[in-house]
This record gives C-alpha cells, sequence and structure tokens, in this order.
C-alpha cells in the first residue's frame, strides 16, 4: 500500500515496547512493525529481566534496523520498564505495543492520518482482534473485543469509561505533549492502561475512535492479565471509585447504587468507607424493604421521584444492563452524564 500521507506530514512515531520472555513471539511483532507502510518509527525495546533468549533477538534487530533501539530495565515490571522506554522517545506522537502481539501494515499510518485530522488534545484509538496459535480465544476476552471495537466505533469512551478499560494499551497515538501533561508512564498502578484512560479523562483530552481493527492481540494463558494478583478482582472498583470521586461525585445530588448482587454489596462497603451516603436499590422482591450493611433496600422505580440522582449501576448480567438502560431511556429524565455503569 502506498503510503497516504505527505512527507512533510510524517512526525516521528516512537513505539514503546516492554519486553519480558517473548522469545516465541517476538520475531513476528517486530517484522510487523517493520513492514509498517508507515516508515518514520522508532521502536524503544526495553528488556525486563527476560531469561530467554529475547535479549539476543532484540539486539539481532537492532544491528539490522537502526529504527530500532534496545535498552534494558533495571528494575523488573511492567511499569518500570515503560519508565526506562519512555525516557529514550525521540518522537513527536507515542504509541505502545506489546511484545507478543502484531500489527496490522498500516496501523501507524492510520493512527497518525487520523491524528492530523484534529491535532494536539486528542487521542486516536482503534479496534482490537484476538487471536491464538492454537484452541479458541476465551470466551471473556471476545466479548471485551467486541465490546471495545463498538466504543472505538461509537467514540463513547468517557460514557463507557467506568465498566472497563476503554482502550487497548497497545491501540492508540498521543502527541508526546499531551501524555506528558497526563503523566505518562509515572504513576506505579495497575492496570496502568486502565489508569491512563482515567487521566485522559480528567485532562480532558478528546479521544476519537476508529472503526478498523488496528491491533492483533495474543490470547494466551500465561498473559500477565491471567497471572498477575493485579489483575485478579478484574472489576477494579477501587480504581473506579477513586477517579469517581475525584471526577464526577457532585455531594449536593443523591447518589443511587443500583444491584444487590455480590457486586452491589461489594460497592456498598467501599461507598460507606468513604463515609458517603447512598440510597440502594434493586428489584428483587426478597431484598426490597430489607436492611443490608444497615442500609434499606428500595425498589428501583423510586429513582424518577429523586431530584438529579447520580447512579452508580453495578449489575453484572447483560441483559440487566440492557433492561436497565431502556428504562432510563424510557423515563426521558436521566441524561446520560447522570449515570455509569461499573461492571
Amino acid at each position: 500500500m502506498e503510503s497516504e500521507i505527505k512527507p512533510l506530514a510524517q512526525p516521528l512515531v516512537s513505539i514503546v515496547m516492554a519486553v519480558k520472555d517473548t522469545a516465541p513471539y517476538l520475531r513476528e511483532c517486530i517484522d510487523s512493525i517493520i513492514a509498517q507502510t508507515y516508515s518514520n518509527w522508532e521502536l524503544i525495546a526495553v528488556n525486563d529481566h527476560s531469561t530467554d533468549d529475547t535479549p539476543k533477538i532484540l539486539e539481532n534487530y537492532a544491528q539490522q534496523d537502526s529504527r530500532i533501539r534496545v535498552f534494558h530495565s533495571d528494575r523488573p515490571k511492567l511499569i518500570p520498564t515503560l519508565q526506562v522506554a519512555y525516557a529514550q522517545v525521540k518522537g513527536i506522537l507515542i504509541n505502545r505495543m506489546d511484545s507478543d502481539d502484531n500489527m496490522p501494515n498500516d496501523k501507524i499510518e492510520t493512527l497518525v492520518t487520523e491524528w492530523h485530522k484534529y491535532g494536539k488534545g486528542t487521542v486516536i484509538a482503534g479496534g482490537t482482534e484476538h487471536f491464538v496459535d492454537e484452541g479458541v480465544v476465551g470466551d471473556g476476552f471476545l466479548k471485551y473485543e467486541q465490546w471495545l471495537n463498538e466504543v472505538a466505533r461509537t467514540s463513547t469512551h468517557y460514557q463507557e469509561i467506568y465498566k472497563e478499560c476503554v482502550i487497548p494499551s497497545h491501540c492508540w497515538i498521543i502527541h508526546k505533549d499531551d501524555l506528558d501533561a497526563a503523566d505518562a508512564f509515572n504513576p506505579l498502578i495497575y492496570p496502568e492502561d486502565y489508569d491512563l484512560c482515567f487521566r485522559f479523562y480528567q485532562l480532558g483530552l478528546q479521544i476519537i475512535g476508529i472503526d478498523k481493527i488496528l491491533h492483533h492481540w495474543r490470547d494466551r494463558s500465561n498473559r500477565i492479565s491471567r497471572t498477575w494478583d493485579e489483575y485478579k478482582d478484574n472489576r477494579y472498583f477501587d480504581l473506579k471509585l477513586r477517579f469517581f470521586y475525584k471526577l464526577d461525585r457532585d455531594y449536593t445530588r443523591p447518589l443511587v447504587l443500583w444491584g444487590a448482587g455480590k457486586n452491589g454489596k461489594d460497592m456498598a462497603k467501599l461507598l460507606q468507607s468513604k463515609g458517603d451516603t447512598f440510597q440502594w436499590m434493586c428489584d428483587n422482591e426478597r431484598k426490597i424493604g430489607k436492611d443490608i450493611y444497615d442500609v434499606r433496600l428500595e425498589h428501583f422505580e423510586t429513582i424518577p421521584t429523586l431530584n438529579r440522582p447520580q447512579i452508580m449501576i453495578v449489575v453484572s448480567s447483560p441483559e440487566g444492563k440492557k433492561e436497565i438502560k431502556a428504562l432510563l431511556l424510557s423515563w426521558g429524565k436521566v441524561p446520560v452524564t447522570d449515570y455509569w455503569f461499573f461492571a
């Protein structure tokens, strides 16, 4: 494919990549970067104490292509390794890559072309597709992929941000000044990609989604989202609440918690730990009118009688979420800025 971007409009793109023990996949990953139709990139690959052939593979590629620069992290784990990489970037635009994944050959060109339409203050985010070498992709990852791609298609990142991480960690591009303003990879908080999304939100950056698959995401049994303790409770209620109270909670308005299952009970305890008061709603006749954690459960039909409530929805079933959204729309006076799905 011949590049559609004029030479003068080809800023250097720095691709930041932490690498640890991914020798079986690393060549395929780097080959997909080298094959990009957009040529003005640099790959900053930082080895995180690998015990396989990863360092040798990286050095071999660096000898063959001057755009590839290799470093070695002096501190273990993902975020410190990303910090080492980011300290070395020379580019104007920043992208992140995972060393066991691969790129469609027009990924960087597509992201840069779209970014040029908006400029600074904008994050461009694309769609993603999971794959495996053998077997099938896990159902949870497929559902997440479908949701991510719908968010990208509709550019509803901030409307959906409390549900789950709205931008895949490897499928965005941003100006370095904007990433610096968002504090880049500095906070030692996991999941680092989700925390970064909230910092984009806090900074007021515009997120523009592209309805196109721009990343091939490998699903494997030993990926860190399956094995690290930091990712075991993938509801991330603590992270979500930290930003909710920083960015969206209005104490002059009543807070509603909708859902009384496990998610609802866990969220109720967290809200109480923050000293907040809330009205607790559900549709379970066995629970309505009873007290849980000293809060009386009410029927959700009470909500329209409240004065501009802020509604936290923690129902887990997809069908339940659809029904709740339809109800909120039917009531006609609950704008999308007044309710959030937290599960």
